[in-house]
């Protein structure tokens, strides 16, 4: 398999979203807004007496990054576009009575592409990329398969580590990990108003460790949430503002017991702005489970260099 690597920096232009700007845009999907309270009685609600975080808590996270674009040159001689990339999942167990520890740590490398039959590509001693066909396959589409393989590698991690009575609250939007049971998806940054602007008011109106009261969202992924304020957010009406969601497969009852857990349970992980400039939104655990991860990934320039190298070489391994 003869292929190139690309000379542009594959992490040239990325940035962080503003995390109290706010819903830039209104939602077109379907809302009930009235699973838990009329719309007319919506108000902040505090934790109920007698709801506490549960013994063990497990947050799941996952990195990825590109290590380098490819161009392949496929059997049929069309040149077609490939990424090489590297992505990792671990899961940070937070227990009442031994602290937060990490585990479940396992690391990929993939090489995802639109050619038809591609190789394994031997980077040497730094990494082995296993190749992936995509068929027909833009940037774009690949960029989602390396997003669907994250995913597929976190429900892999974190299933390995349940146990009775936990809480596993997921980095990111549920999606397709609906099935977990007693799972939390945890939205640091809101990028759609779900909400019609009568009801806006109650999150504004929110105090640390308070939350909406929990409602339907029905589209592409039909899920059950709410709006959580989180504590040490700045003034801003969205400061500190989380959505927090579950499977829309729970029934609605259990569905308000979880949004009563995350309030007891969510504040207490928030970071400090001295310490974090994506505080409070960016959980302690989860900040530091991201730093492990992305020093597990390995070195990306010496990945790219090593990735041009083999193609140099012809260094590619039979699939």
């Amino acid at each position: 398999m003869k292929f190139h690597v690309d000379a542009w920096d594959p992490g040239f232009g990325a940035s962080l979203d503003g995390a109290d700007r706010g819903p830039a845009e209104a939602s077109s999907a379907k809302l009930d807004a009235e699973i838990e309270l009329p719309a007319a009685a919506w108000q902040p609600l505090d934790t109920p007496p007698g709801v506490r975080a549960p013994d063990v808590v497990l947050l799941v996270d996952g990195v990825r990054r590109t290590d380098a674009r490819l161009w392949i040159e496929d059997h049929d001689g069309v040149t077609r576009p490939g990424l090489a990339c590297s992505y990792a999942a671990g899961v940070v167990r937070c227990e009442r009575s031994s602290g937060a520890s990490v585990t479940g740590v396992k690391v990929e490398r993939t090489l995802f592409t639109a050619a038809e039959r591609p190789s394994d590509v031997d980077a040497g001693q730094a990494a082995r990329y296993r190749a992936e066909t995509i068929v027909g396959a833009d940037e774009g589409d690949l960029s989602n398969g390396v997003q669907r393989a994250l995913t597929e590698l976190e429900i892999e991690v974190s299933r390995q580590l349940r146990e009775d009575g936990d809480l596993l609250i997921v980095d990111g939007p549920l999606r397709s990990r609906d099935a977990l049971p007693r799972t939390l998806g945890y939205i640091k940054t809101q990028q759609k108003q779900y909400l019609p602007d009568r009801l806006i008011s109650v999150v504004a109106a929110l105090q640390p460790a308070q939350r909406t009261p929990v409602f339907r969202i029905a589209g592409v992924y039909e899920r059950l949430t709410w709006y959580l304020r989180l504590p040490h957010g700045g003034s801003s009406p969205w400061a500190g503002i989380v959505r927090v969601e579950c499977s829309a497969e729970v029934p609605e009852h259990q569905a308000v017991a979880l949004a009563e857990l995350s309030t007891a349970t969510i504040p207490r992980f928030a970071s400090l702005p001295y310490k974090d400039p994506r505080a409070p939104q960016n959980l302690v655990p989860i900040a530091g489970l991201e730093k492990k991860l992305r020093h597990l990934l390995g070195d990306g320039k010496l990945l790219h260099r090593s990735l041009a190298l083999a193609a140099q070489r012809g260094t590619t391994v039979a699939g």
